[in-house]
């Protein structure tokens, strides 16, 4: 059994066993969806490396005292984040007024409920995992910066909270300019970083290098 499988095995049942809202119990009991699966298993997973502090189908209340299910809730400490996976053909081809309107008051509802809301395109997981993986890293960053920030600096936790946010590799002098620091700080943090294997060299030599989260 692989590494992702056995994980989420344990997490998909712990989640089951813990939960004590009957209609959320039965939606985890069926399984999750064929999308959310994929996007757990070729893109959060290798982004990230655990599923901590992800609940499947979460409920949410709407504005008619509806029930309401994410497909995903990424939720460390008292943030929001709100993850769904919209298939090409019942979000895209065959989308009809009634349910593109419920769509759009949806992301409405978990928007003014402070929400922050990633939709991804199933085809995009299939086609595009790195990217999606960026975007992962991108919107974890609004949240949390590191597991490891107590063994840090401010300024290095910083920087990894800007490379999070960022959806490709920066520079040395990109850092100093968001850190207001010298140029041979800002590189003495990246090298810092890079040796706590928290940063990737991306590319170029010693004086044009770039950096980016270690995957």
């Amino acid at each position: 059994m692989s590494r992702f499988n056995q994980q989420y095995e344990e997490w998909l049942l712990d989640h089951i066993n813990n939960e004590s809202n009957h209609r959320r119990k039965e939606l985890l009991s069926k399984g999750l969806g064929h999308g959310t699966v994929e996007f757990l298993r070729t893109i959060w997973f290798p982004a990230v490396g655990n599923l901590d502090h992800l609940f499947p189908e979460w409920e949410v209340r709407d504005f008619n005292n509806g029930y309401r299910y994410l497909d995903l809730a990424y939720m460390p400490g008292d943030a929001k984040g709100g993850i769904e996976i919209q298939g090409y053909g019942p979000h895209a081809r065959d989308l009809d007024v009634r349910r593109f309107k419920d769509l759009c008051r949806r992301h409405c509802l978990l928007a003014l409920d402070s929400w922050t809301f990633l939709p991804i395109a199933y085809p995009s997981i299939v086609e595009e995992p790195k990217q999606c993986q960026q975007l992962v890293l991108a919107f974890i960053g609004k949240f949390i910066t590191t597991d490891v920030t107590s063994t840090l600096t401010w300024l290095e936790a910083e920087t990894l909270r800007y490379a999070r946010r960022l959806l490709r590799p920066f520079t040395p002098v990109e850092l100093t300019n968001h850190l207001k620091v010298t140029n041979r700080h800002a590189r003495r943090i990246l090298h810092e970083l890079v040796e706590l294997q928290l940063l990737d060299i991306v590319s170029g030599q010693q004086r044009n290098r770039t950096y980016q989260l270690k995957r």
